[in-house]
C-alpha cells in the first residue's frame, strides 16, 4: 500500500510540474497565451494529477477504515472518554480521533491551531472537538484525520471572516452572496442594457403615447446571465515552535495575519484579477472605461483635468457610492491640484482632517482611499473611481485548515494552510451609452486613467 501511495504521489507531482513547465514557457516567451495544443496538453496533465490524487485518497481511506476496525476491540474496555490511539501495525502511523462524542468547542483560534498541530504530528492524538469539523474536499473523497485537515470551528471562522470584511476598504463595499448546498457557483440574471437611448433602456423597454383606437406595441427587457464559479484561494503561514508555545501571541498573530492576507489577496484580484483561475478584476473588465491623458501632459503626473474627466465618465447613479482608489504616492500631486479663480485658487483635493473634516480625503465629495493594489504613479490604474456596490463576490462555507511539521521541520516551524472558496466579477458586462450625449463617451461605475508615460 505504502509503495503504491509513493508511486501515485510521484506521478501527480510529475504531471503538475509538466503542466507548470508549459505555462512557464509561454510566460517566458513574451508572456504569450497558450496555444490550443498546449492547452490540451495541460488539460491532460491536470486530469492525470487529479486521477492520482483521487486514487491516493481512496487508498488512504481504506487504510484508515482497516485501522479503525482493527482497534474496535478496545471500545468498551475502560472509559469511553479515554483516548484510543491507532495501532501503527494496522497500516497507518498517523493519529486517530479519540473515542466518545464531545460537543464542546474550542475557546479560541489559538487553542484550535494547537489541537491541529498535535493531530498532524506523528503519533499525535486528535482532539475530539476536531472530529466534528473535518474538511470536505472537492473531488472523490473526504479529508481524513491523518491529513491534518480540519475546518476552522464555525464560530471562529465567522469571526475571522467578519474581521476580514470589516477591516477591508474594498471588500466591505462589494455585494456579497453566499453559495449554499452542493452548488459550486452561482448564475444570476441581469439586465442586458448597453445604451440609455430611446428603445434601448433595459435592453429594449419602450414607453410611448398612443392615440385612441391605435394598436399597442409590446416591448420587454433583455436579460443576460452572470456566471461565477467558486475558486480556491490558498494561504500558507509558517509558525515557529516558540510562537506555537505561546497561546496568547499565536491567537493575535494567527487571527490578524490570516484575516489580513485573505483580504489582501481577494481585494487585489477585485482590482487586478484577470479572470479564469482568478476573479475578474475591475482593470480587466469590459465595463471599465479609461480616460485619455491631456495633450502634452507631463509623464507620471495627475492633473485636475484628469479628475474632472474621470468624474464625468462615472455613471450618475453610481456617484453616491463611488470612491477614489489611489496609489498612496499620488497624494502629493493631489494636494497640489487647485481650481483657478481669478489670480488665486482653491484646493481641488480636500485632505482628511482638513477643510473636509472627513475620515478620508475627498474629490468631488467622494472619499479618496489609498490602497496597495493601485499601480505606480503614471501607470494605468494608479487612480480608479469605482462604485464597488456594482461588483459581486460569492463565497461558500467555512475555511479549511491543514497543518504539517514536515515541510519546515529543520527550521523548527509548523506550516498551516488555509483554503477559502470564492469568486467575483463586475455586474456590468459593458460600459453604457448615455441618452442625449453628444461626446460619444460611454459611462461606467468603474473609471480609470490611461498611462502617462
Amino acid at each position: 500500500m505504502e509503495k503504491k501511495l509513493k508511486e501515485l504521489f510521484a506521478q501527480r507531482k510529475a504531471a503538475r510540474e509538466a503542466a507548470q513547465a508549459i505555462i512557464d514557457k509561454a510566460k517566458a516567451d513574451n508572456d504569450r497565451g497558450l496555444t490550443d495544443e498546449e492547452a490540451t496538453q495541460i488539460d491532460g496533465f491536470i486530469a492525470t494529477a487529479e486521477r492520482c490524487k483521487a486514487e491516493y485518497e481512496a487508498i488512504e481511506r481504506r487504510m484508515a477504515v482497516q485501522a479503525t476496525l482493527a482497534s474496535d476491540e478496545s471500545w468498551g474496555k475502560g472509559s469511553m472518554s479515554a483516548p484510543v490511539r491507532l495501532d501503527p501495525q494496522a497500516g497507518l502511523s498517523a493519529p486517530r480521533i479519540t473515542a466518545g462524542p464531545d460537543s464542546s468547542q474550542f475557546a479560541n483560534f489559538a487553542e484550535q491551531l494547537r489541537a491541529i498541530v498535535n493531530a498532524s504530528s506523528p503519533g499525535g492524538q486528535v482532539d475530539r472537538r476536531l472530529g466534528g469539523i473535518q474538511a470536505s474536499i472537492t473531488g472523490s473523497g473526504t479529508t481524513i484525520p491523518s491529513d491534518g485537515g480540519f475546518l476552522i470551528q464555525p464560530n471562529i471562522a465567522a469571526g475571522i471572516m467578519q474581521r476580514t470584511y470589516e477591516t477591508s476598504a474594498i471588500l466591505s463595499r462589494c455585494q456579497r452572496i453566499p453559495v449554499s448546498g452542493d452548488r459550486n457557483g452561482l448564475t444570476i440574471n441581469a439586465v442586458n442594457e448597453t445604451s440609455r437611448a430611446a428603445g434601448s433602456r433595459w435592453g429594449g423597454v419602450v414607453a410611448y403615447r398612443v392615440a385612441e383606437g391605435y394598436e399597442f406595441t409590446a416591448s420587454r427587457p433583455a436579460l443576460r446571465q452572470i456566471k461565477l464559479e467558486l475558486k480556491k484561494l490558498i494561504g500558507m503561514w509558517y509558525a515557529t515552535d516558540e510562537l506555537l508555545a505561546d497561546a496568547a501571541a499565536m491567537q493575535t498573530v494567527a487571527s490578524t495575519a490570516f484575516a489580513e492576507e485573505l483580504a489582501f489577496a481577494t481585494e487585489n484580484e477585485i482590482i487586478n484579477g484577470i479572470g479564469g483561475a482568478q476573479m475578474l478584476g475591475i482593470m480587466a473588465a469590459n465595463a471599465t472605461v479609461s480616460v485619455a491623458k491631456e495633450t502634452g501632459q507631463v509623464a507620471d503626473t495627475i492633473v485636475k483635468e484628469n479628475v474632472d474627466k474621470m468624474w464625468s465618465r462615472c455613471y450618475a447613479r453610481s456617484r453616491g457610492n463611488a470612491v477614489w482608489l489611489i496609489n498612496q504616492e499620488c497624494e502629493p500631486q493631489l494636494n497640489a491640484m487647485s481650481v483657478i479663480i481669478g489670480v488665486g485658487g482653491i484646493p481641488a483635493y480636500m485632505p482628511a482632517g482638513g477643510i473636509s473634516a472627513a475620515p478620508y480625503g475627498t474629490l468631488y465629495g467622494r472619499p479618496v482611499i489609498p490602497v496597495e493594489y493601485c499601480q505606480q504613479v503614471g501607470d494605468k490604474g494608479d487612480i480608479i473611481l469605482a462604485d464597488l456596490s456594482q461588483y459581486l463576490v460569492i463565497e461558500k462555507g467555512g475555511t479549511e485548515t491543514a497543518s504539517t511539521i514536515h515541510l519546515r521541520f529543520n527550521y523548527g516551524e509548523q506550516v498551516f494552510r488555509w483554503i477559502v472558496r470564492n469568486d467575483g466579477a463586475p455586474l456590468w458586462a459593458s460600459a453604457l451609452t448615455p441618452a442625449n450625449a453628444t461626446s460619444g463617451n460611454t459611462l461606467s461605475p468603474f473609471v480609470t486613467l490611461d498611462a502617462r508615460a
